[in-house]
């Protein structure tokens, strides 16, 4: 990155730190709005109705002048579409301010955003009309569905790990994407909420997917990939040949694209839980969600280049401290790990590449205002 950018970043980090006052109030109302709630009224937070953004020419249709208006009117109409890019996120509340801004990044840089279809999964205890007309509001022109996941599929499933955030139901809905999306997709984006885009989401979509490749991500062989695991894993024969003639490297599953129908011929989703029951017993990982899928995956994905994931921006997971960008390209900047950036800019101790992500903020405060 030029320095000349650095400092305008640096500059637009500075200014908006100083829309958020030092006084107590402030701070007491930036506190509930990273929880999810308004400190005066108790309610979800509110957000800016974002700019509307169009198909450049050369865009192809994912319309078909021969179905009928009934036929239109149907959700899985655009849904089927080949020329569609599918993109599929979770909605929990304590990340939808996240979820906000990662969609604004999505759209803004599209070559064609009229082509994107959102695939949104939200808690079944969740009411439903909440999240849509959240989405609705800020995003009057979006495609998108919403899908309720029932939480109790993964609930009993799940073991205590390193941070109580990585134990939310929610958390593993990626795991169950190919029962809830409709069966005429394909391919799909999955994206966490903690992250934006500065390329693309065409390019990414276009992956291909070789061979019997079920899912794609940037693929990190220089980490240490025993580390994900327990002593009792690796010591046990029977459970350490699982990688046997798999080159396994480790895979941030917040990003990867996905082939549904050959997830669900392969019965993957069953195979990820059965792997989650025997943790239940034996403890042979420690992190979340992430340990199934390498225990699945690992070795067996497409790769993608770096540059759609450069993770790690919220620290570790337990202190979350600042950190810088990997060398090389950057269409993608993920704050994986405990330290978000919404939270730290409220709390006046952003990290610099957070001034990244403030851009992309639909957040209402007492000082925002509508162009």
């Amino acid at each position: 990155m030029m320095l000349k950018q650095v400092l305008l970043q640096l500059l637009l980090l500075s200014l908006y730190i100083s829309s958020y006052t030092t006084t107590a109030t402030t701070t007491a109302a930036a506190a509930a709005t990273a929880s999810g709630l308004n400190s005066e009224t108790n309610l979800p937070p509110q957000f800016r109705e974002a700019p509307e953004f169009y198909n450049s020419p050369n865009c192809p249709s994912i319309d078909d002048g021969d179905v009928t208006d009934t036929e239109k009117s149907d959700k899985e109409f655009l849904s089927c579409s080949e020329n569609a890019v599918h993109v599929a996120m979770t909605l929990d509340a304590a990340y939808l301010r996240g979820s906000m801004a990662a969609i604004l990044s999505v759209l803004q840089h599209s070559s064609c955003p009229q082509n994107i279809i959102f695939h949104f999964v939200v808690s079944a205890s969740t009411t439903a009309s909440h999240p849509r007309a959240t989405i609705s509001s800020s995003f009057p022109y979006l495609k998108f569905e919403i899908y309720p996941f029932d939480d109790s599929a993964a609930a009993g499933l799940i073991s205590t790990s390193i941070r109580s955030a990585l134990d939310c139901p929610l958390n593993y809905a990626r795991s169950y994407l190919p029962n809830l999306l409709p069966p005429c997709v394909r391919k799909v984006v999955y994206l966490d909420s903690d992250l934006v885009l500065v390329d693309d989401i065409a390019n990414l979509a276009a992956t291909p997917l070789p061979g019997a490749a079920v899912l794609a991500a940037p693929e990190y062989c220089n980490a240490n990939f025993t580390a994900y695991f327990t002593p009792t894993f690796w010591s046990n024969p029977s459970l350490s040949i699982t990688f046997a003639n798999r080159k396994a490297c480790y895979f941030n599953t917040g990003v990867m694209v996905i082939d549904l129908w050959r997830w669900r011929d392969g019965g993957y989703t069953t195979e990820i839980e059965e792997w989650m029951e025997l943790q239940k017993r034996m403890r042979i990982y420690e992190l979340g969600s992430l340990p199934p899928f390498l225990l699945v995956f690992a070795g067996k994905i497409a790769p993608v280049d770096h540059r759609w994931n450069q993770h790690g921006l919220g620290g570790d997971n337990f202190r979350g401290l600042c950190r810088d960008l990997h060398p090389g390209r950057v269409s993608l900047l993920h704050w994986s790990g405990k330290g978000k950036p919404w939270v730290r800019l409220d709390s006046n101790r952003p990290c610099p590449l957070d001034a990244l992500w403030a851009p992309y903020d639909l957040l209402k405060t007492p000082f925002s205002f509508d162009s």
